[in-house]
């Protein structure tokens, strides 16, 4: 069974991302602020990381430098808008 990682300090869209995607038949774990994933992603394998951007204390900028040599695939999520910020997240 495929792991996924849902990291985001709301925990509403946490909530609704999981349900969605286990019923699509992935485990799902939650975490609600980079502190908790770090938690998680050294003590489970994930097959992938669905991450937001804009959290308080570690953000997903951050998480991400943490984990991009564990090579598991992240899906950033964020409601920023700006140019600066896509490029950034590209």
């Amino acid at each position: 069974m495929i792991n996924i990682l849902i990291v985001d300090d709301e925990k509403p869209i946490a909530v609704l991302l999981k349900m969605g995607m286990t019923k699509a038949g992935y485990n799902c774990v939650c975490a609600y602020d980079g502190n908790d994933a770090l938690e998680k992603i050294e003590k489970h394998l994930f097959d992938l990381i669905l991450l937001d951007v804009m959290m308080p204390g570690i953000d997903g900028f951050e998480l991400m430098e943490y984990i991009r040599d564990m090579n598991i695939p992240v899906v950033f999520l964020t409601a920023k808008c700006a140019l600066d910020d896509k490029l950034k997240i590209s």
